[in-house]
């Protein structure tokens, strides 16, 4: 089964000015995002599979450990319920 993540209904990417930082909004809670993870995010639009978005991260940050990392950052989202 291929999985083309999403944010889950009610949960909204922004970035916060103030903050300098991207912000994941959901029911009752802010997030504050660090490092990269607000542009993984904006990537997770339920038209990529996970492995489309690990190739235009690769191409984007070569030598990063994008292959290990992303999957695991959008299997604990899903996990957390953020992402469908």
């Amino acid at each position: 089964m291929t999985w083309c993540p999403a944010l889950r209904r009610g949960v909204v990417l922004r970035y916060d000015r103030v903050r300098g930082r991207d912000l994941l909004l959901l029911p009752e809670r802010v997030v504050v995002l660090h490092g990269r993870a607000g542009g993984v995010l904006g990537l997770c639009d339920g038209s990529r599979e996970v492995g489309e978005i690990v190739a235009e991260l690769s191409a984007r940050f070569p030598g990063a450990p994008v292959a290990r990392e992303v999957p695991e950052f959008l299997g604990r989202l899903r996990k957390e319920g953020w992402l469908t």
